[in-house]
């Protein structure tokens, strides 16, 4: 079984920081393909011992938060394990883990906050992010700050809804069509 130096070698490395939102079938085909197996250890319980210290739970997180949503793209399979990084973070935030890692690698500490449809979850992510993140974060920050404005408006991520199996509300499909997420990230980037 693989353990997290392959998961951070692969994901803060190979793939870097360029890389971790450009998504694309070639990458998400990757992932699976190396991590599938790995993925669903973590889901059935295989790999709490993971969580135990900065190292074991950045990858843990980034195995749990990060990697499903290139996996399992499109799919209720891509959020099935946001609980346990929630769990998995709340620890790490509380015992001070996050800290060890260095900008920007910290910002998977704090994303399965704002990957969460829960308010108080936002705050936290648009929290941490804001004090935590000082050197690299204003970027995260603006996009920490546009889910939650989302889930203020909407209280669930209307992007969501096709894979959740979700009807889309009059209002959810205004949104989408006029830009959707992009145009929260502007009108923010914008009003500063």
């Amino acid at each position: 079984m693989s353990d997290p130096v392959e998961v951070l070698d692969f994901w803060l490395g190979e793939v870097g920081p360029e890389g971790w939102y450009a998504g694309g079938d070639d990458l998400d085909a990757l992932i699976r393909d190396r991590f599938a197996d790995l993925w669903q250890a973590a889901h059935d319980g295989g790999l709490n011992h993971w969580v135990d210290r900065t190292v074991g739970t950045l990858a843990f997180l980034i195995l749990t938060d990060q990697f499903p949503r290139n996996m399992w793209r499109g799919s209720d399979r891509a959020f099935a394990t946001d609980p346990l990084a929630r769990a998995a973070a709340r620890r790490a935030v509380a015992e001070g883990w996050d800290m060890g890692a260095p900008e920007p690698e910290r910002q998977f500490f704090y994303l399965p906050f704002e990957h969460s449809e829960d308010m108080d979850d936002q705050a936290t992510a648009v929290d941490l992010i804001g004090a935590r993140m000082p050197e690299t974060g204003a970027e995260t920050l603006l996009h920490a700050r546009a889910h939650a404005e989302i889930i203020r408006r909407f209280g669930r991520f209307p992007f969501r809804n096709a894979a959740l199996g979700r009807e889309t509300t009059a209002a959810e499909k205004d949104f989408m069509e006029q830009g959707g997420y992009a145009t929260v990230v502007n009108g923010l980037r914008e009003t500063g």
